[in-house]
């Protein structure tokens, strides 16, 4: 499972590079270096500390997804789980993001059927409670409605589908039918029951909850980072704008299905502060400090803790889920 990730994550490394190159001719290297520098940087560990704070709220969110199917884990095993797959951050579609259920296998063996439907879940979460954050913004500047009321309307359709068994059974029933798909099919129903529990009213809306805050914390993240340029330069951006772009730039890089969003989340934040006539240079440096303020230290809070599981569990993750039958 592990193994065959590694190339991708090298590549989306490469990637990242490229586009950083690409976003400095556009803003003009010498002066986006000058920027950079101007930039205070002692801010930086309370723009961490807030990215950090986002990943420890959704980690109680997956332990209130473990605890809603009754899969019991240590906490220390858990914690180290759900941060180790922030390795996995750059990874098409944060399908990297299974190794959480292959982990989890390992530890008590929850098949990976039972578990997965907690990323849907988290990643259902994730979405709507971008939406709530952004929705307002979209109005105040008349930018993105189409995008924002789509994604959000798409996945309120998606819970509903999820929350209607008669129907979700049956189309179940229908895939068990399928000639390639028999000998899995019995998965089908046991995914079903997981998602079918984590989206029922009180659960769905404690997590989306938690999501908000969550991700209202990387936002912030960006609102220092523009407040701190604005205190020598003659921007001006509020609070509400900032969610906002934070929030549809992290949208639209998710439904690209890039690798993290590369290039794509990127192109969206700077082109929204340019339009909010913010300077190119500070556009790109603002856009960069927080890219790695969050995309780039999860890769890193990943690989760490990645270190550490091994050392806890005596297990080697590029073993995981290659001698295994994927169950």
């Amino acid at each position: 499972m592990f193994r065959k990730y590694k190339k991708r994550i090298l590549f989306s490394i490469a990637l990242g590079a490229a586009v950083f190159l690409g976003f400095s001719i556009y803003a003009d290297f010498d002066k986006l270096m000058k920027t950079f520098s101007e930039f205070n940087w002692y801010y930086l560990p309370l723009i961490l500390l807030l990215t950090y704070l986002n990943f420890v709220i959704r980690f109680y969110k997956w332990e209130y997804y473990l605890g809603q199917l009754k899969i019991s884990l240590k906490k220390k095993a858990s914690f180290l789980i759900f941060m180790s797959t922030f390795v996995m951050s750059v990874t098409p579609g944060k399908m990297g993001e299974l190794l959480k259920s292959y982990l989890l296998r390992e530890e008590n063996s929850t098949p990976v059927s039972i578990s997965a439907p907690i990323i849907i879940a988290e990643r259902l979460t994730d979405f709507i409670s971008i939406v709530i954050l952004c929705i307002a913004g979209a109005f105040v500047f008349n930018f993105g409605q189409n995008i924002i009321i789509g994604v959000g309307l798409f996945f309120i359709l998606f819970v509903i589908l999820i929350s209607s068994r008669k129907i979700s059974l049956r189309i179940i029933s229908y895939l068990e039918k399928i000639k390639f798909l028999y000998k899995i099919a019995h998965k089908f129903r046991d995914s079903y029951e997981s998602i079918y529990t984590l989206v029922r009213i009180k659960p769905l809306l404690i997590t989306t909850l938690m999501s908000v805050v969550a991700w209202f914390c990387e936002c912030l993240g960006l609102y220092i980072i523009l407040k701190v340029y604005s205190s020598f330069t003659h921007i001006d951006v509020n609070l509400l704008a900032a969610v906002f772009i934070y929030g549809f730039s992290t949208i639209v890089g998710s439904i690209s299905m890039l690798p993290g969003g590369l290039g794509v989340t990127e192109a969206s934040m700077t082109g929204l502060l340019v339009l909010l006539k913010i300077p190119k240079d500070v556009s790109v440096a603002s856009t960069f400090i927080i890219r790695v303020s969050t995309l780039w230290f999860a890769v890193l809070v990943g690989v760490i803790s990645v270190y550490f599981y091994q050392k806890y569990s005596n297990k080697n993750l590029e073993n995981i889920g290659v001698n295994q039958a994927e169950t």
